[in-house]
């Protein structure tokens, strides 16, 4: 079985609820998703399903990816998005913040 390091899915929470956090800036990040023709939402929900799939792999919290990814697919109603992006980086970041033992939520023999 095919083990994966546990700061590669702790890395990317790192990196898309960072992301996340700058496209819930107000009016900045909207401008951003508009002026590359919601490119950035098409980009964020493939980081989140790619963190998704590593953190299960790896036994982790996939609350925040999922979150991302329903986010990646509303983002584009007006203030929904924002609060959505700003929701989405507070649910990452606090779960890469987790201890490792509390990162893997499914392994019960942790010492």
């Amino acid at each position: 079985m095919d083990v994966i390091d546990l700061s590669t899915p702790k890395i990317l929470k790192w990196v898309s609820g960072g992301l996340e956090a700058f496209l819930g800036i107000p009016i900045l990040g909207g401008i951003i998703v508009v002026s590359f023709l919601w490119i950035p939402l098409g980009v964020m929900l493939a980081l989140h399903i790619v963190t998704l799939v590593l953190t299960k792999k790896s036994g982790g919290s996939s609350t925040g990816s999922i979150l991302g990814i329903v986010t990646s697919c509303i983002a584009w109603i007006p203030f929904v998005g924002m609060v959505m992006h700003i929701l989405t980086a507070i649910f990452l970041m606090l779960d890469a913040a987790k201890p490792e033992d509390e990162f893997m939520n499914n392994n019960n023999d942790v010492a």
